[in-house]
């Protein structure tokens, strides 16, 4: 029997848009706020880490990969102060500097949610698998141009930024290997496996975090090791 449909072909543009979908996912419910994103997506050359807060993670498997999320620190405060409120923490309580462990600890954690739910889409809806390594966090005080030492023979690098509730601005940067991946037959995705967001913020609520180990801007032989340089 032959099919005379074009074959459903999903791209890097599918790929962001999917893990923009798992950031706003995430952060609508962790701090119970309206995060959205842009309509337009920027073509860059190269990722990179900027003042004041910069996160990265590291993903290979079926493709390989790196994300990139930069706050400022007016961002970075509305986030993780959203963020702990919701979770009951007294106001009182909070951290009130974007350079303390305690905002690093928690945009980790935030992190580690986004990605795990964009992992688990890809392997329910591409049906392969690609494994994380843990979120780095650096507090800085200078742009940091950012090399990664992965096998990313032709890579695609872009940028996107979103917007809180606040209308405070933050950006995402996306580089991966290019890669396409063609829908041979239909199948049904494994619903049963999806990522329950109430469940992952069920999780956080009751565990301190350990997704993310702030590193300082001066931890350059630290930083070189994680990066595999």
């Amino acid at each position: 029997m032959t099919n005379t449909n074009k074959p459903t072909v999903y791209g890097t543009e599918d790929l962001l848009i999917s893990l923009c979908n798992s950031v706003t996912k995430v952060l609508n419910l962790a701090t119970q706020s309206q995060i959205r994103y842009s309509g337009m997506v920027q073509r860059i050359t190269k990722t990179c880490l900027k003042p004041d807060i910069g996160c990265f993670v590291l993903f290979d498997g079926g493709f390989s990969g790196l994300v990139v999320i930069n706050f400022d620190a007016t961002t970075a405060m509305e986030l993780y102060e959203s963020y702990m409120l919701n979770m009951g923490m007294p106001k009182e309580e909070l951290a009130s500097s974007h350079t303390s462990d305690e905002v690093g600890n928690a945009m980790g954690e935030l992190m580690n949610q986004i990605i795990g739910d964009f992992t688990s889409k890809i392997q329910r809806e591409l049906q392969t698998h690609i494994t994380q390594n843990q979120p780095k966090m650096l507090v800085l005080n200078k742009q940091v141009m950012l090399s990664v030492d992965t096998n990313l023979d032709q890579p695609e690098t872009r940028r996107v930024t979103f917007y809180t509730g606040r209308d405070n601005i933050f950006y995402l940067e996306l580089s991966i290997d290019r890669t396409e991946f063609i829908r041979l037959f239909d199948f049904e995705t494994e619903e049963s496996q999806e990522v329950d967001p109430d469940e992952l913020f069920a999780q956080a609520t009751n565990r301190k975090s350990p997704a993310a180990k702030p590193l300082k801007a001066d931890d350059n032989e630290d930083l070189l090791k994680s990066l595999g340089m």
